[in-house]
């Protein structure tokens, strides 16, 4: 998977996390928080709603292609009303309603995969925490004797996947190669062995001061 094959995909993804799912599910039940499921990412709340790669399915299993629909289309036909969370954060995905949802399947699919792998990753850093996929980064992460771990799916900063630790104080030394903290693609790393490898060495240079 080329890096210049992902960045729309995951924008459109991004934008179906935050206006399709984390926003009608804040109003609905109020919380925007997301989980991992495979194929993709699914609310955890009412409404019942997931991404399975490049469709969008309802509670009531129908399948919606994430393709030639605009965002506020795609959620009147899953019955809930497009738009973010209100008055929670600034930024986000910078999408639309009225923009066309354009996914391809391919990206689709890397993209729940790099999710699984986090996923994997964060339960064996500390099977006690529950990964949260957060709408407005989207980036799945835990957080940990104040220290932030966990894996986004790409932003400005770097546009693919990458696996990420992040102190809330400055730490010294080479590891921490990001103004936040540490980041690492995945497409380095490899798998959830080596993702947790990363995240493990992470903790220890966070705590060995």
């Amino acid at each position: 998977m080329h890096v210049q094959d992902l960045p729309r995909t995951r924008r459109a993804l991004h934008g179906v996390a935050e206006l399709v799912l984390a926003g009608p599910q804040y109003r609905l039940s109020g919380t925007i928080r997301l989980r991992p499921v495979s194929g993709g990412f699914a609310t955890i709340a009412a409404p019942v709603l997931r991404i399975d790669c490049d469709t969008l399915v309802t509670g009531d299993g129908l399948r919606l292609p994430l393709r030639d629909v605009t965002f506020a289309g795609l959620a009147e036909a899953a019955g809930v009303r497009a738009g973010a969370p209100e008055g929670l954060y600034r930024g986000g995905s910078g999408v639309q309603p009225d923009e066309p949802v354009e996914v391809d399947p391919a990206a689709a699919e890397y993209i729940a995969d790099c999710l699984a792998i986090g996923e994997t990753a964060l339960r064996h850093l500390d099977p006690e925490l529950i990964p949260v996929l957060w709408p407005e980064h989207f980036d799945l992460g835990v957080t940990s004797d104040e220290v932030n771990y966990g894996v986004s799916l790409g932003n400005a900063d770097i546009e693919e996947p990458y696996a990420y630790v992040g102190p809330w104080r400055p730490r010294p030394g080479g590891f921490w190669n990001m103004p936040f903290g540490a980041a690492r693609p995945i497409s380095e790393l490899g798998g959830a062995d080596a993702v947790t490898a990363f995240l493990e060495e992470g903790r220890r240079q966070a705590h060995d001061l």
